[in-house]
């Protein structure tokens, strides 16, 4: 009896320190950081694929303002914060194929890569330098463009939503 009360006792204590393993002690790498403005500058498209800075940035700019942590503003010269992202590469590997064709893909997944920079504007210190990938299943319609042009602000959403989590939570 003692012995199934005490294996009881260490499984109640194992449950319980699991639920804590996520826990960091002190601030957050992000603290002072927030509430301050941030300006998103216009991405830098080094790829052949057309349309893509507008697809970052206004991914870029939604997702800062759903997050909260920062202040968007406008102008580079009010902000504490800016925001650079270059988008270096753009990929698209096949996923699957037909059931007929084996030759003629079905499914594509679609990789932006991009670097994304923040620098703090009055010290000049950069506070983040580290590239990022935005990931999107596409399956492909009747027509290949349409796909793409369908998927591919599905794409910048993502890769946004990862940069601004980083900075948000301080992983840098």
């Amino acid at each position: 009896m003692k012995i199934h009360a005490a294996w009881c006792g260490m499984v109640c204590a194992l449950c319980l320190m699991a639920g804590c393993t996520g826990y960091r002690l002190g601030t957050p790498a992000s603290a002072d950081l927030a509430g301050r403005t941030l300006h998103v500058a216009p991405a830098i498209n080094e790829t052949l694929e057309p349309r893509l800075t507008e697809f970052v940035t206004t991914a870029l700019r939604r997702q800062v303002q759903k997050d909260g942590t920062f202040r968007l503003v406008n102008d580079p010269h009010e902000a504490d914060l800016v925001l650079r992202v270059t988008v270096t590469a753009l990929d698209r590997h096949s996923v699957s194929f037909h059931p007929t064709d084996v030759v003629r893909p079905q499914d594509f997944e679609v990789i932006l890569h991009a670097r994304a920079e923040l620098r703090d504007r009055t010290s000049g210190r950069v506070r983040l330098d580290r590239t990022f990938e935005g990931r999107r299943l596409m399956r492909i319609g009747p027509d290949l463009t349409s796909s793409e042009r369908q998927t591919m602000p599905l794409v910048a959403e993502d890769l946004a939503r990862q940069i601004i989590l980083a900075l948000a939570e301080g992983e840098w």
